[in-house]
């Protein structure tokens, strides 16, 4: 492992598992109702290595980065696949209409 001083720069990414009790759900089924699990905090996430719960600081942290990582795959997504079919109709101008304006058929 590698001496530092100070701050860590970047914020480790841990790995995460659903919980093996609430499979995820963050609830278990009581007798009559729904009670939030203990093993993971009622999150439905714990550690991927060894299945531990997380702080709570520390899962929204986890969980943003999940989330930020999520939405750079959409976006990149979205910017790769041209749209095509129905929907490409509605979103580029084909100057059909009066004065060269988008017409849909509508």
């Amino acid at each position: 492992m590698k001496k530092s001083h100070g701050p860590v720069f970047r914020a480790a990414r841990l790995e995460l598992a659903r919980c093996s009790a609430c499979r995820g759900r963050a609830v278990t089924q009581g007798v009559f109702h729904e009670l939030p699990c203990e093993q993971c905090n009622a999150s439905g996430w714990v550690s991927g290595e060894t299945g531990e719960a997380l702080p709570h600081h520390v899962l929204v942290m986890q969980l943003s980065l999940r989330l930020q990582a999520a939405e750079q795959q959409i976006e990149q997504l979205k910017r790769s696949v041209p749209m095509s079919g129905p929907a490409a109709q509605y979103t580029q101008s084909n100057r059909r209409g009066a004065g060269g304006t988008n017409y849909t058929g509508d």
